[in-house]
């Protein structure tokens, strides 16, 4: 099995184990989905594994994109001097890795997320590319981009009003506010409930009890589940990664960054 950098991979009878290592918030970036798109390709060519856990060391499940590091603001200040400025078009890596989400979502055995803590933006849509969610009262899920004076993406404008009905969604959109893990399972967001020290060991045992079923039928019944999500979610990635292109270079974006940055409400001009 491969090497990698920043998740551990285990395995526990029938079950694939991905833990993501890069506590406390485990913010992403391209190379993270593509280490765990690479690990879930692993899974699918090995017959022994049946269903997969998806879980995170530290506080946070994953707190999403971490859009004040200086690693990336430089790599971003690059790629814009490349394009003679354009702020927009520094989102040119954004577009691999969204590329590299839909490939989460072509994976052809179940996976259960183990939510301990923060998944917020894009950590929600990782959290909710998973076939189900195990969670508990402390974890928090959100998607804060209209705080950020931005629009939502990893596909959730397709993800999220199936899972948790439209206006759920929207409701989670418009308002970018944080959901307990109680009504997280009060609405659909989540599938289970328990005190969060029993969070992985209670996804591990859904897991466990999925992987007991018959792996041809398992396979079989998702891919009719799961028919044509991969391509709308990439068709959902296109659209949000042109709003986020636009959102991107205004006034607004920067000041809703700033603001999050500094623990205040945003005083947004709508420019």
């Amino acid at each position: 099995m491969t090497k990698f950098t920043d998740i551990g991979v285990d395995i526990k009878g029938h079950v694939g184990i991905i833990e993501i290592r890069r506590p406390p918030l485990n913010f992403f970036d391209i190379s993270l989905i593509n280490q765990i798109a690479d690990a879930l390709e692993e899974f699918d060519r090995n017959v022994e594994i049946r269903a997969s856990v998806l879980a995170a060391q530290g506080r946070a499940f994953c707190a999403g994109a971490n859009f004040n590091d200086p690693a990336r603001q430089a790599q971003e200040a690059r790629e814009s001097e490349k394009t003679k400025g354009d702020p927009a078009d520094s989102l040119g890596p954004i577009n691999h890795l969204y590329i590299q989400a839909v490939r989460i979502f072509r994976n052809q055995k179940p996976i259960v997320a183990a939510v301990q803590g923060a998944a917020i933006g894009g950590g929600l849509g990782l959290a909710v590319s998973a076939d189900f969610r195990v969670t508990c009262p402390e974890a928090r899920f959100a998607a804060n981009f209209t705080k950020l004076g931005f629009h939502p993406g990893f596909g959730l404008t397709a993800t999220l009003p199936d899972l948790i009905g439209k206006n759920n969604a929207e409701l989670m959109f418009y308002t970018s506010r944080r959901v307990t893990g109680e009504d997280a399972y009060r609405i659909g967001l989540a599938n289970v409930l328990v005190p969060q020290d029993q969070v992985r060991e209670a996804a591990i045992k859904l897991a466990s009890e999925i992987a007991e079923c018959s792996p041809l039928g398992l396979v079989s019944t998702r891919a009719t589940m799961r028919a044509g999500l991969a391509d709308r979610v990439m068709a959902a990635t296109n659209h949000e990664l042109a709003e986020q292109s636009r959102l991107r270079a205004t006034e607004d974006f920067k000041e809703g960054v700033k603001a999050t940055e500094e623990r205040r409400i945003a005083n947004f001009k709508g420019r």
